[in-house]
């Protein structure tokens, strides 16, 4: 795995774990209400809300399981996995969702998927 596979590889954790943010911790915040283009009264909502920082904690294991297989695992075919599966979610919320998600969520993911072939 070379120094820029490294590099990307810890950015896409560092969004992940800046989605868990907007998610969990700050899940009704007006960033979050621009991030995910919803009402910030919507986010308020117990129901969306719970739903919310679950998904925050889902993104959040997706950024540990990046950083475990860049550091301790040292495992380019465990990277390339969870490249894959990102690129493969932002490419379902791309379609279903909003089509910038391909290169807000997935983005760093494909450069970090390119990067590692090389």
């Amino acid at each position: 795995m070379t120094l820029i596979s490294k590099v990307l590889a810890t950015l896409t954790a560092l969004e992940f774990i800046y989605i868990f943010y907007l998610e969990t911790i700050a899940t009704s915040s007006s960033k979050t209400a621009k991030t995910f283009k919803m009402p910030q009264t919507s986010l308020r909502e117990p129901l969306l809300k719970t739903a919310m920082q679950n998904q925050g904690v889902y993104n959040l294991g997706i950024a540990l399981l990046i950083i475990g297989a860049v550091f301790i695992l040292q495992s380019k075919a465990a990277l390339l996995g969870l490249m894959l599966y990102i690129i493969f979610v932002a490419a379902y919320g791309s379609f279903t969702v909003d089509k910038s998600i391909i290169l807000k969520q997935g983005g760093l993911a494909i450069l970090t998927l390119i990067s590692a072939f090389f």
